[in-house]
């Protein structure tokens, strides 16, 4: 070796080697423990969204309280504001990315977390909002609008009716 080479935990993150998951760790109930893995180790970004009309003042403040609390329990995040009730948060280690959300999402002034394109609703999200992030009774009042127009329409299945004044 050369007494200039680079030690493994020195080089950046894109050019070191994977971590090796430990694939009997992995709950196949819950899709986020595969996720949490495949994280481990890399840098994660989430979008925190703080609910009413702050001021990117306020805005600055009440994230600033939530990454104190997140040093205090031993969670490395930095804090960037990026509008006037945005913030990311970049942590260090991506396997700890779903208990930071776990916190977020409990906060009062929390409306939504966003993470790996998931957007989960805060405890200070609207109830609108609230409804509109599950997907579940949506699902349910679709199908019943599709049985309605089924019933009502009883014809054949093509994309136009026949004309009849040929």
């Amino acid at each position: 070796q050369k007494d200039d080479d680079i030690e493994e935990g020195d080089l950046p993150e894109h050019k070191r080697p994977p971590a090796p998951i430990d694939f009997s760790k992995i709950d196949p109930g819950k899709p986020e423990s595969i996720l949490k893995l495949t994280k481990k180790g890399k840098t994660l970004m989430m979008f925190v969204t703080v609910s009413g009309n702050p001021t990117e003042k306020e805005t600055e403040e009440i994230t600033s309280l939530w990454q104190g609390s997140l040093f205090n329990a031993n969670y490395d995040v930095q804090r960037f504001i990026v509008g006037s009730n945005r913030a990311i948060f970049m942590l260090r280690d991506g396997g700890y990315a779903w208990e930071i959300k776990d916190f977020l999402v409990s906060q009062e002034r929390c409306a939504d977390v966003t993470l790996e394109g998931q957007v989960y609703p805060g405890k200070g999200a609207e109830e609108s909002e609230k409804v509109k992030n599950k997907t579940k009774p949506e699902k349910a009042k679709k199908k019943k609008d599709t049985d309605k127009k089924s019933n009502s329409v009883k014809e054949d299945n093509r994309a136009t009716k026949q004309r009849e004044d040929l």
